[in-house]
């Protein structure tokens, strides 16, 4: 079983439902998808909501490795993507060597603000935890207590690890960032990443790949009628 957890906000609640249709559209292996969604997490997440959080799971995806009891693998993902591969290939990528895995991307963005007039941050490893592969087993650090007393950056830089040799690398294409990375054909993608603002917002109707998901949500709302007979 591919164990998937999503990360979840009430204002891209779309989102979130498009991206699990994309996955399960096209996984080729048996999928449980898991909303990180703040009501449902019991209280584990504790720490007020920080000023510069432009979603609700900006911290709470860092407890997939404890909603797993810290066994087996799992995968995160931002709820602003879009899956155009098989999550089978990216599953099969797995290794025992690492900790998490991710894309490694060199992300510097220019503008100050994001979807809904988030601000937006800058800091080392931007985005690579948008998309993370836990070996759940070795990410015992991750306890609720951590995740709700550590800072921002001590969480997305990784610092709950011994060392980055924790960390292993995935290919780029399972985390392209629209808007930002070249635009190339969807054959060449695996996952699109919407990450300054997805085209359920008005604002960003009209951005790279935009048809590529408004597709998507067309084959989710698809509800075909059986015809009457005699």
């Amino acid at each position: 079983m591919i164990r998937v957890f999503i990360g979840f906000d009430p204002r891209e609640t779309a989102a979130f439902h498009v991206l699990s249709q994309s996955i399960h559209a096209r996984a080729s292996e048996p999928v449980a998808v898991t909303p990180v969604m703040l009501s449902q997490l019991g209280g584990l997440m504790t720490r007020e909501r920080n000023p510069l959080q432009s979603t609700d799971f900006s911290f709470s995806r860092f407890l997939t490795p404890y909603l797993c009891d810290f066994e087996g693998w799992a995968l995160f993902m931002d709820c602003d993507m879009l899956m155009l591969d098989d999550i089978a290939n990216l599953w099969k990528l797995r290794d025992d060597d690492y900790a998490v895995m991710c894309v490694k991307h060199d992300h510097v963005p220019e503008e100050d603000t994001k979807f809904l007039g988030a601000k937006q941050t800058k800091y080392e490893k931007k985005n690579w935890s948008s998309v993370m592969l836990f070996n759940c087993a070795k990410c015992t650090a991750l306890t609720p207590d951590y995740v709700n007393t550590a800072s921002g950056l001590e969480l997305h830089r990784f610092q709950w690890l011994d060392g980055d040799h924790l960390i292993g690398e995935i290919p780029h294409r399972w985390n392209h960032l629209v808007a930002y990375d070249e635009t190339v054909p969807v054959s060449e993608v695996s996952n699109l990443h919407y990450t300054i603002g997805g085209p359920y917002f008005d604002d960003y109707k009209d951005t790279d790949y935009a048809d590529e998901w408004f597709d998507e949500k067309d084959a989710m709302l698809r509800c075909d009628q059986l015809s009457k007979s005699g």
